[in-house]
């Protein structure tokens, strides 16, 4: 790998094209947009969506998945219809002299005649500038054009894109609107709560409740709630989803009438899949034809992997909860122009290494080059060797580089994946054609205009080895050939990211204990949870098809997997399994213990179930620093499971040999895996497929009628889910009693004036970090601990400890979710001096309460507070909650060394201040305790505060340093001004007169 250095931008040029274009007579034509608004009376016109199998978007497929009954009867209809007339009218009158490129709208003929529809044409701007884009930037630049209005979206915002080279280093601000919005039920679920709360407070303050529709088409896709409670077990699948639904019952109901009460909004029932790889296999487009006009498909998804669709060439990203709200009811996200980091691929990958080698080692690349908040997009002759499912496996992990994208422009791999996965022969050649004619397109075959990048990259596939990353995050990689020394290292080191610090006398402790009667041991390293799961990898037939095969030659030879480790397997749709059939492989899976255990996340989020009471036991009554071995994208302490310590991320075919082994502490190369049933040493390369074994499976077996009737069947729901009966009308009735949902205090005494800058003065400090407190450390999604002070609340309401479920599924209730902040059990705050747990110091009196204890305390006595934090602040999974739990606790500012990207954004959508400490400064080298009481010196009139201006912090002792203030767009400030998005957006909505 070769890093070459920032390229010299160019000298400005400037172009006349958008004024001559601007100056063209427009034409007389109704736009469609991304973004148009659907009448307000009316469900949404039928959503552009693939053709076949039959689309998820249509009123049939939308009655199905809502539960077996139209969403609007033959009268709602007839109004209906009157309504989107009216709306028209109103649209064609407004919009047909709006844009300012009309003159570039251009007609996409047919080869065989006809016309596909109109689009905006990129090289009719007639701008050599276009043609050393980035394809990313070009998307961007398409999507201002198409939406200028002059008003959200201008003619200075188009020629900022255009000039990227030369202004994406001055961090200038840009609208983005984007195609549609992706959700899964953990953030789905605070999402739909959010816009059933903000209906009441349209109400509340006299404003029209059904202006809260959204405006583009959202997908929902309940993945998040399946659980590993049963495992090992041809059963699994169905007695797991008995258990989901009796758990998430009111929560399926809610979603359930949010698809009813709500415009343009689909929900993906449980069981279907996980969210990422449905996108990939269903819901992408690629490219809109949304009535006849053609536009590139771009996606804003509540969950961070939502890069994963930027493997098929979709511009998508993760965004917080709060913000995917406002662009679904309209409102431009405003982005700074991103730099571009351009990483060129050659070669190819050698004989037996996986996608999640591949994606395992960019992983750490790009961590260190440094991308956050930065595209990446990848090129050269190396790209032409991945398949869709590989390129998907890199870009799923963007947010665990740091990048906003990790983007792979369309070209002819991706055109066949679309095929495989039952797009129809016209939508493909609509796609293809558009991309062509729009400069969007990789022709592998013709020579290659080069484009310019921000700074660059390059990676010799062939220069990839097998590897894994942990034990505790995912960019930690460490290549097979050294993961025994590794390993011991960590045990030695002293307590950190690398390091267990197990005392030398104490690391080969053998604890024993009895399993069903059968005598058991357990050591540091050994294996308790071996899972394939999670969308990186269960998209990909070559590694989920090379577990199978490693199984097989496994059983051939007589090997077994140990019966207290939880092994699961946990496809991301239907379609695996239909493969896994046809191949007669899954039976070996199963014979090893990897049976299915259900559709959805399950262990990579932290839904991997209970351990074996004795195996818990052994573990916590001896401090064994237990493993998990798992095919996802986290690994972060405490979330994959509270008892497993060490937990590290693998390939499929990797976690079945692990499993095998039973142990991380092993060298593959010269240990053996076990011993056959005719006592001769197995080692790992007796196991291990070639390359071509499993391209010759994954030819055979993976068929492309497999997911056209996989996601046939989808559009029927299933029993359980059809079955739920939901309230009607667009308003919620709240449940004062309900533990799952709860109408959030967040426009409680709201008034149409904003409330302006918040004054902070002498806050104390609630909680002080070190690097790397993640999203997981502030707002936990597994399991609800005993003791805490959430589950306390639930106990009150007669809520039993096994129906505690998880905190990811109780996310619609504000006051769980509140007492669930800073709940995790591994959280390590400097106010402790060492100890480890959810606790913190109430300053004034020097006691020892639960975060959500201490924060009350300090609301109830009026005193504000902020958290002093090291590096990476917010990292890991996009999580709303992580926002609003410390808005709810009273939480006014976070100074920090930096953000991570995503969650930076929700503390602006929630009103928190977000600081950076200037470079070479922490609380440390400042000497501040975390003692001090602190004053932020922010302006009181927000005309008066600009983004990205040093602020002054002065504490009581007399100690005085600056700050860098994140809000880094003017809109942001508007959001401060006014407490926040939602209330911003409820303002404007009311103030408009549409």
């Amino acid at each position: 790998m070769t890093v070459i250095g920032a390229l010299t931008r160019s000298s400005s040029r400037i172009s006349s094209s958008i004024s001559a274009v601007a100056a063209a007579r427009p034409l007389c034509f109704p736009l469609a947009s991304s973004s148009s608004s659907p009448p307000q009376d009316s469900k949404p016109i039928p959503r552009s969506a693939p053709p076949s199998p039959p689309s998820p978007h249509s009123t049939s497929a939308a009655r199905y998945l809502t539960g077996g009954r139209s969403p609007l009867s033959h009268r709602a209809q007839i109004r209906s219809s009157a309504a989107l007339a009216r709306g028209f009218e109103r649209r064609f009158a407004s919009m047909a002299t709006k844009n300012s490129f009309e003159g570039i709208l251009t007609t996409l003929a047919k080869p065989g005649g006809g016309e596909f529809g109109k689009y905006f044409s990129l090289p009719a701007l007639n701008d050599p500038r276009i043609d050393r884009l980035p394809y990313s930037i070009r998307i961007l630049l398409e999507s201002a054009i198409r939406n200028c209005d002059e008003f959200q979206v201008t003619a200075k915002d188009v020629e900022k894109i255009l000039d990227w080279e030369n202004t994406s280093p001055k961090q200038v601000e840009i609208p983005f609107k984007p195609a549609r919005v992706l959700l899964q039920d953990f953030t789905g679920v605070p999402a739909v709560v959010d816009l059933a709360c903000m209906r009441d407070a349209m109400n509340k303050l006299g404003g029209d409740s059904n202006k809260i529709n959204p405006l583009v088409p959202v997908d929902l896709v309940i993945d998040h709630s399946v659980q590993v409670d049963v495992a090992r077990s041809v059963n699994a699948v169905q007695a797991n989803m008995e258990f989901e639904f009796h758990r998430n019952k009111e929560r399926f109901g809610f979603l359930k009438w949010g698809s009813n009460a709500f415009n343009n909004m689909l929900v993906v029932p449980p069981g279907s899949g996980i969210v990422h790889q449905v996108n990939l296999e269903y819901l992408g487009r690629v490219v809109f034809n949304n009535g006849g006009m053609l536009y590139p498909d771009s996606v804003v998804g509540t969950d961070s992997h939502t890069t994963m669709i930027d493997g098929l060439g979709v511009a998508g990203w993760g965004v917080g909860g709060i913000e995917a709200e406002a662009a679904m009811l309209g409102q431009p996200m405003s982005m700074v122009l991103p730099g571009v980091v351009g990483f060129k691929l050659s070669g190819k990958l050698n004989n037996g290494v996986t996608a999640t080698d591949l994606v395992l080692t960019v992983t750490n690349i790009l961590r260190k080059h440094g991308v956050v908040g930065k595209f990446v997009e990848f090129y050269g002759e190396g790209m032409g060797e991945l398949s869709l499912a590989d390129r998907a496996t890199i870009a799923n992990m963007s947010p665990e580089y740091g990048a906003t994208m990790g983007f792979f422009p369309v070209d002819h791999v991706t055109l066949q994946y679309l095929k495989l996965t039952g797009r129809s022969d016209d939508t493909v050649a609509m796609i293809e054609s558009y991309l062509r004619a729009n400069k969007m397109f990789v022709d592998h075959s013709q020579p290659q205009t080069e484009r310019v990048y921000s700074s660059y990259l390059e990676l010799n596939l062939e220069d990839v080895v097998p590897c894994v990353s942990g034990p505790k995050r995912p960019h930690d990689r460490v290549s097979l050939k050294e993961m025994k020394a590794d390993w011991h290292s960590c045990l030695d080191n002293k307590v950190g990211f690398k390091g267990f610090a197990i005392p030398k006398e104490s690391q080969n402790k053998v604890a024993e204990f009895s399993f069903h009667g059968t005598p058991a041991q357990i050591k540091h390293g050994d294996v308790v949870i071996a899972a394939i799961t999670s969308c990186t990898n269960t998209s990909n037939p070559s590694v989920m098809l090379g577990a199978a095969l490693v199984a097989k030659k496994a059983c051939d030879l007589g090997l077994e997997v140990k019966p207290w480790i939880k092994t699961s397997l946990a496809p991301g749709s239907g379609v695996v399994k239909q493969y896994l059939d046809k191949s007669g492989l899954q039976k070996y899976l199963n014979q090893l213990g990897f049976h299915i255990v259900g559709y959805g996340c399950t262990t990579c989020i932290g839904n991997s179930g209970d351990l074996d009471e004795a195996v818990s036991a052994a573990i916590s009554e001896n401090d064994i620093v237990a493993a998990a071995v798992l095919s996802g994208n986290r690994n972060f302490e405490g979330r994959v499971h509270p008892l497993t310590r060490a937990n590290y991320l693998a390939s499929p075919p990797l976690v079945v040999a692990y499993a095998l082994a039973g142990t991380v502490n092993i060298d593959f190369e010269t240990e053996p895996i076990g011993t056959s049933k005719d006592g001769k040493s197995v080692y790992f390369r007796d196991i291990w497929p070639s390359t071509e074994e499993i391209a010759e499976v994954v030819q055979a077996s993976v068929l492309s009628d497999m997911f056209r009737s996989t996601y046939e069947s989808i559009t029927k729901g299933n029993p359980m889910w059809n079955q739920l009966s939901v309230p009607s009308g667009s308003l919620y009735s709240w449940d004062p009693t309900s533990t799952y949902i709860h109408e959030p205090p967040y426009f409680k005494n709201m008034t149409m004036s904003p409330p302006g800058p918040y004054p902070v003065k002498d806050a104390y400090c609630l909680l002080n970090f070190g690097d790397s407190i993640t999203t997981d450390h502030i707002s936990p999604a597994g399991s609800i601990h005993k003791d805490s002070p959430a589950a306390k609340f639930l106990m009150e309401r007669g809520v039993e400890r096994k129906d505690f479920n998880s905190y990811g599924s109780r996310r619609g209730n504000d006051e769980v979710m509140a007492r669930g902040t800073f709940a995790n059990i591994r959280l390590v705050n400097k106010l402790l001096k060492g100890e480890v747990g959810p606790k913190t110091i109430h300053i004034p009196t020097g006691e020892k309460l639960s975060v959500f204890d201490a924060a009350m305390r300090y609301k109830s006595e009026g005193h504000d507070t902020i958290i002093l934090a090291g590096a990476e602040y917010g990292s890991g999974s996009s999580r709303d909650w992580a926002a609003k739990g410390p808005m709810l606790q009273g939480v006014k500012a976070v100074i920090s060394k930096n953000f991570e990207r995503i969650h930076r954004s929700n503390l602006v959508g929630m009103g928190i201040i977000p600081l950076c400490f200037k470079a070479g400064e922490d609380a440390d080298t400042l000497g501040l305790t975390g003692h001090e009481r602190y004053t932020i010196n922010l302006p009181s009139n927000v005309s008066d505060i600009k983004p990205g201006q040093d602020v002054t912090v002065v504490t009581d002792n007399g100690k005085t340093f600056t700050c860098t203030l994140r809000f880094d767009t003017e809109v942001e400030l508007e959001y401060y001004n006014h407490g926040g998005i939602l209330p911003y957006v409820i303002r404007n909505l009311i103030g408009s007169k549409q």
